[in-house]
């Protein structure tokens, strides 16, 4: 039985990059920027701002932004290291 992946430790590293420590001991640099700079919306709007980029949390094996999580992204995409 395959066990899920997660999200074990984040490590913020400059602009929008996070480095990522994943469950099964890999880890994974991954950059935001593209995806800020190609989503437009009041709720991700807000974290084009760094200070509040860095406010993120490890919660439930995820990388979340916001008291609500108004900001997360499917593990198999920061494993593998790009956001759609």
């Amino acid at each position: 039985m395959e066990t899920a992946i997660t999200v074990k430790k984040a490590n913020y590293l400059k602009g929008y990059t996070i480095k990522l420590l994943f469950s099964d001991n890999t880890s994974q640099n991954v950059d935001f920027s593209d995806f800020f700079s190609t989503h437009s919306h009041p709720q991700y709007n807000k974290y084009k701002n760094i200070e509040k980029f860095k406010d993120f949390n490890i919660e439930d094996g995820n990388v979340v932004w916001g008291k609500n999580w108004d900001l997360i992204f499917p593990i198999h995409q920061l494993y593998q290291g790009k956001i759609i």
